[in-house]
C-alpha cells in the first residue's frame, strides 16, 4: 500500500525557509548589480525613461517568479527578460505615436561624467542615434542594441528576440547597414562639441545671427517636442536661414527671463534652457564635421521629469 506523505516537520519547514530567503538574497543581489545595465537596455529600446523604469519593474516580477538557482548566467537572463518586455512596449508605444502632437523626440536624460568617458555607449545614447534606432523596426532595434552597443553573443540575442542565431545574424547585418548610412558622418571630440556649443549659446543669447549661420550647418534640422502640451514647430524646419531666424525672433519675443546652461544630457553636451528659473527646453544637438547639423528642442514638459537628477547608465 502506498504511503501518503507526511506533512514536513519544523526542522525542514526551517531548511526549506531559509533556502527560499537565500534564493531570494540572490535574487535581488543580482537585480541590484545590474540594474543600471538594464535600465539602459530598456532606455535605448523605448526612448523614454519613464517606460524604462516601467520595464523594470515588469522585470523584476518576472525574475521574482524565477527559481534563481537553476540559473547559470544571471546576467544574460535578466537581459533577456528586459528584452522581451521592451520589445512588447515597444509595439504598443509605436500604435501611441501615431497620434503623438508634432514631432516625437526621445526623453532626455542627464548624465554622469563617466557616460561621456565610454565613448561607444555615449554615441549610443546620443540624440541624434536614438532618432535613427527609432527608423528600426522592434526586432532590428533589439538585435542591434544588444549587439552592437552590449557585445552579447548571437545566440544570447536570438532566446532574447526568440529567432534563430542565423535569423539574428540577418538582421544585425541589415540593422547595421540601416543606421551606418544614417549616423553623423565624421566623429567630433567632445572638445570640438564643447566649442561649437559655446558659440551657438554665445550667438543665440546676443541675438548674433551671423554668428549663429556660421555655427550652423545649410542643411541644419530643427526638430521640437512640446508634446501638445508647450508650443514647438510642429514639423521639421530645415536650412541654416530659416532655423536661425526663428531661433533669435522667437527668443525677442519672450516676456520672460531666459537663461541657458550648457550640461551633460545623453553623454553629450547639451543646452538647458530656464524661463523666469523654471526649467523650460532641453535642446540637444548633433555636430557634423564642425557644424550644427542637427537641432533636437525637447519642451513636453513630461519627458522633463530626468532632468532634474544624473542618471547612471551602463553596458
Amino acid at each position: 500500500m502506498r504511503e501518503t506523505p507526511s506533512e514536513p516537520n519544523e526542522r525542514e519547514k526551517l531548511v526549506t525557509s531559509e533556502n527560499n530567503g537565500r534564493e531570494q538574497d540572490g535574487a535581488t543581489e543580482a537585480f541590484v548589480a545590474h540594474r543600471n545595465l538594464l535600465f539602459t537596455v530598456a532606455y535605448e529600446m523605448l526612448g523614454s525613461a519613464a517606460d524604462a523604469e516601467d520595464v523594470l519593474q515588469e522585470t523584476w516580477l518576472k525574475w521574482a517568479g524565477v527559481d534563481v538557482g537553476t540559473v547559470r548566467d544571471r546576467r544574460a537572463y535578466l537581459v533577456r527578460i528586459t528584452t522581451r518586455q521592451s520589445l512588447n512596449r515597444l509595439r504598443t508605444l509605436g500604435r501611441r505615436r501615431e497620434s503623438y502632437v508634432g514631432s516625437w523626440l526621445p526623453e532626455p536624460l542627464l548624465t554622469t561624467p563617466d557616460v561621456a568617458e565610454d565613448v561607444e555607449l555615449a554615441d549610443s545614447v546620443s540624440m541624434a542615434m536614438m532618432l535613427v534606432l527609432e527608423t528600426l523596426t522592434p526586432v532590428e532595434r533589439a538585435v542591434f542594441v544588444l549587439r552592437e552597443v552590449f557585445d552579447l553573443a548571437y545566440d544570447e540575442i536570438a532566446e532574447a528576440v526568440e529567432k534563430s542565431p542565423a535569423a539574428v545574424r540577418q538582421i544585425a547585418h541589415r540593422a547595421r547597414a540601416h543606421v551606418a548610412a544614417r549616423r553623423p558622418r565624421g566623429e567630433v571630440t567632445a572638445t570640438e562639441s564643447r566649442k561649437a556649443l559655446a558659440a551657438f549659446q554665445r550667438a543665440v543669447e546676443t541675438g548674433d545671427l551671423q554668428g549663429l549661420l556660421d555655427i550652423l550647418s545649410p542643411d541644419v534640422v530643427l526638430l521640437g517636442d512640446g508634446g501638445g502640451i508647450k508650443q514647438a514647430v510642429l514639423r521639421p524646419v530645415t536650412g541654416a536661414d530659416k532655423v536661425a531666424r526663428l531661433m533669435l525672433g522667437g527668443l525677442s519675443k519672450l516676456p520672460v527671463v531666459m537663461t541657458m546652461d550648457r550640461a551633460q544630457v545623453n553623454g553629450h553636451p547639451a543646452l538647458v534652457v530656464r524661463l523666469d528659473g523654471e526649467l523650460d527646453t532641453v535642446v540637444a544637438v548633433r555636430f557634423d564635421e564642425g557644424r550644427i547639423t542637427g537641432l533636437y528642442a525637447v519642451r513636453n514638459p513630461e519627458k522633463l521629469s530626468h532632468m532634474r537628477e544624473e542618471a547612471t547608465l551602463s553596458r
